[in-house]
């Protein structure tokens, strides 16, 4: 009996905890499509981006969205669009055998796309019944990789060293 306390306190921690990552993520897709203003394709990263952005903000503030008809159509056409964007980049990474992702504006985009596809699978239909522990805890350990890595390569100025100038200057 005991057990049913614990699982009934811990679901509503949960719900917190997934929204707070919603949040994160919404405000890490805005500043990633902030970033791309230097680019010289700038529109179409900042759609890229800033598209989850919207998604996972409104999943923040109410998390059922996920349920409904215009979340799920944009959500599949931006996955739809994301998928082919991934195979062209993976496969243009894979023909030049490129080992330092990070180092290739190609891997950065590549990385950049695969991280907002996996996380809106990972939102998809998350408003149908109370989320678990292995959707919270991937959400968490994908909201918190890509902010380290960004501080990582932020505080580590080498690393930045043979980027583009347009990769430099945006923050």
């Amino acid at each position: 009996m005991g057990e049913v306390c614990v699982e009934k306190k811990s679901k509503p921690r949960l719900s917190v905890v997934w929204r707070m990552s919603n949040v994160l993520m919404s405000v890490f897709f805005a500043l990633a499509s902030y970033v791309q203003i230097n680019d010289p394709d700038a529109g179409l990263w900042m759609v890229s981006y800033g598209v989850p952005a919207v998604l996972s903000a409104l999943i923040g503030f109410r998390p059922q969205v996920t349920e409904t008809l215009p979340w799920r159509r944009v959500a599949d056409l931006h996955l739809m669009i994301s998928s082919a964007a991934i195979f062209i980049l993976g496969w243009r990474l894979y023909a030049q055998r490129v080992t330092q992702i990070f180092q290739q504006e190609e891997g950065r985009e590549f990385s950049g796309v695969t991280l907002t596809s996996v996380w809106l699978l990972l939102c998809r239909h998350s408003g149908r019944a109370p989320v678990g522990r292995l959707r919270v805890s991937t959400a968490v350990a994908i909201t918190v990789f890509p902010i380290v890595a960004w501080l990582y390569y932020h505080v580590h100025k080498e690393l930045r060293s043979e980027w583009p100038s347009h990769c430099k200057t945006a923050i």
